[in-house]
């Protein structure tokens, strides 16, 4: 098991009740694991808690098998990549700079760049379909272009499990497809993921497991056939939907007009 939380709550200062109460979830390597629910559901406070940036009220986060307050920030970022939801972009780089950033953990301040380096980014680059950009200061590029810098940046790492949060969050439908592609060919190859998305339909094709959240709770867990039921979504997400079957037998959701329903 590459990472793993068991019976995680997190209860954030003054709030009314626990942003995440009781929440467990294990990305061994070769999988892929979604999570999904309305906003406020807990979905970035869970991948926050596997990474070890919040307070844990209860509950245990592992990496390979190692409680995670055992490894240090810079051993982490040797196994686990991650995509964050927001990231400002402090310094005007340049998108080659930016995604050799990614192998910090490998290099250490002071260390010169190495053959494997650069192979690593140029791979890195070419996978998230930057290489044309590669010159390209990021302060110039689009939202969708710095969102694939962000995740090349993570590859460039070399690890062994990716979280990402939303990371395909202001992408066109090209660059979307080509986002999951490349996170589930990742994973093929045996990287551990998870992945926290609003796309309930591209989750259903793409992922091995899902996890569906509500209020910090459970709502469901399993393969996207368990998660995805018709009464199931329209009571976690507050609105009727139709769910119905791609020629994949992944399960895929319409949201219905108030018209639509009952008919």
């Amino acid at each position: 098991m590459i990472l793993e939380g068991r019976d995680l709550t997190v209860r954030y200062r003054d709030a009314g009740r626990p942003a995440l109460s009781g929440v467990s979830a294990a990305m061994p390597a070769g999988s892929l694991l979604v999570v999904v629910g309305p906003n406020g559901s807990g979905k970035t406070t869970l991948l926050r808690a596997l990474l070890g940036l919040v307070p844990i009220e209860r509950g245990q986060v592992e990496i390979k098998r190692r409680p995670i307050g055992a490894w240090s920030r810079r051993e982490l970022a040797r196994v686990v990549g991650v995509v964050s939801q927001r990231e400002d972009q402090l310094f005007p780089l340049r998108v080659a700079e930016t995604v050799m950033l990614g192998r910090y953990a490998q290099l250490g301040p002071l260390a010169r760049e190495r053959p494997a380096d650069r192979t690593a980014v140029a791979g890195a680059l070419r996978r998230c379909d930057l290489e044309a950009l590669s010159d390209r200061r990021v302060d110039t590029l689009s939202g969708g272009e710095w969102q694939r810098v962000r995740i090349a940046r993570a590859l460039a790492q070399e690890p062994e499990a990716l979280v990402l949060d939303e990371p395909t969050a202001a992408l066109d439908v090209r660059h979307e497809m080509e986002v999951f592609e490349l996170i589930r060919g990742l994973v093929n190859e045996g990287l551990a993921g998870v992945m926290a998305t609003h796309h309930l339909n591209l989750a259903a094709r793409y992922a091995d497991r899902m996890l569906l959240l509500t209020e910090g709770r459970i709502a469901a867990e399993g393969l996207a056939t368990e998660v995805l039921s018709q009464e199931q979504l329209a009571r976690v997400f507050g609105w009727p939907v139709a769910v119905t079957t791609w020629c994949d037998g992944s399960p895929q959701v319409v949201p219905l007009r108030p018209r639509e329903v009952g008919e």
